[in-house]
């Protein structure tokens, strides 16, 4: 019998634990773990799991998988429970380049790790890259995208300091920028350079830049990323310029809009209906985390059915630290 263990119980260790669900595996064969005792407690009673508070009391002989959903500073602590039991881990998105590394080098057995990469699942996002893929309309000359959310919307049933994104490294906007450009990079590729600024220009009630505004060099093209949790309106909201065409989408309008020059005339493509879990941003469908779920259990048979991989993870890490750079080299002119 097949059973899967998740390690965090928060709000994204329940995501995960209703993706298994939905993806027809019984609440008998998911275990959850955490330290806290009201986060095991809503786990067992809303979704009927066992729940443990140690790992010791865990028959690892019956795990498929481990699932990661810890704050991302603590993202290796969970790790190395798998590695340490010789099982196949997803770990939730990475923000910190240090513990990435870590959970590198300490990969002597070369066992399966699929970091993160849910918005690479998202429906229009999916479209997006095929239509840049095909050069249908020539290729990518530039693009700007908007990511803005209001940060203590995140988890309006506690204040921003009691959870990772009041912390300084793992902070909300902070966070975001990679979890962003891990899409843009599957999409139009890895840029040579980025550079930009970041800042708190408000008070959310924590010590954080609140907004971050970067600008992408490639070889033939540029970009510019916004990414902000000041906004009181989550907006996500790209253009993209190709040498025949403009694209936009706005995740709210719930449609890709797309200009050809050819026929001076705009074409559609609307996005399904998802499933929604009550108390989230209507727009944040379940959908592709549940796709993605589903490619990291695949991937154990075959890695190749799985996007994303730790050293891709990094590179994604590298480019929000050149850009942290930049800006700290920019001030000491």
């Amino acid at each position: 019998m097949k059973k899967y263990l998740i390690i965090g119980l928060g709000s994204m260790g329940k995501r995960r634990i209703r993706c298994l669900k939905r993806m027809g595996i019984s609440s008998e064969n998911i275990i959850g773990i955490d330290v806290r005792d009201d986060r095991c407690k809503e786990a067992k009673e809303k979704y009927d799991i066992s729940v443990v508070k140690d790992e010791k009391e865990v028959d690892f002989s019956e795990i498929e998988a481990v699932i990661v959903s810890l704050p991302p500073d603590r993202h290796f602590l969970g790790v190395e429970i798998a590695f340490k039991n010789r099982k196949p881990v997803f770990v939730e998105a990475s923000v910190v380049l240090e513990d990435v590394k870590k959970i590198k080098e300490n990969n002597k057995q070369n066992i399966f790790v699929a970091p993160s990469c849910t918005f690479t699942y998202h429906p229009m996002i999916k479209q997006i890259k095929e239509i840049v893929k095909s050069g249908k309309y020539g290729k990518v000359c530039n693009f700007s995208y908007h990511s803005g959310q209001y940060l203590p919307d995140w988890h309006p049933w506690e204040t921003v300091n009691d959870y990772y994104v009041g912390n300084r490294e793992t902070g909300g906007a902070r966070e975001i920028v990679p979890f962003e450009l891990t899409w843009i990079v599957d999409t139009l590729g890895l840029p040579k350079a980025i550079k930009g600024y970041y800042r708190k220009t408000t008070d959310l009630g924590c010590d954080i830049e609140d907004s971050y505004v970067c600008a992408i060099d490639y070889e033939d093209m540029v970009g510019s990323l916004l990414v902000d949790v000041v906004g009181r309106n989550s907006a996500r909201n790209l253009i993209i310029n190709f040498e025949e065409a403009q694209l936009q989408w706005r995740w709210d309008n719930r449609k890709i809009e797309i200009y050809e020059a050819a026929t001076g005339a705009w074409t559609y493509i609307n996005q399904n209906d998802e499933i929604h879990e009550a108390g989230y941003n209507v727009n944040i469908g379940e959908n592709m985390y549940i796709e993605e779920l589903s490619a990291f259990l695949r991937g154990i048979e075959n890695r190749t059915e799985y996007p994303n991989t730790i050293e891709k993870d990094i590179e994604i890490l590298q480019l929000l630290n050149d850009l942290e750079r930049s800006d700290k080299e920019y001030h000491l002119r």
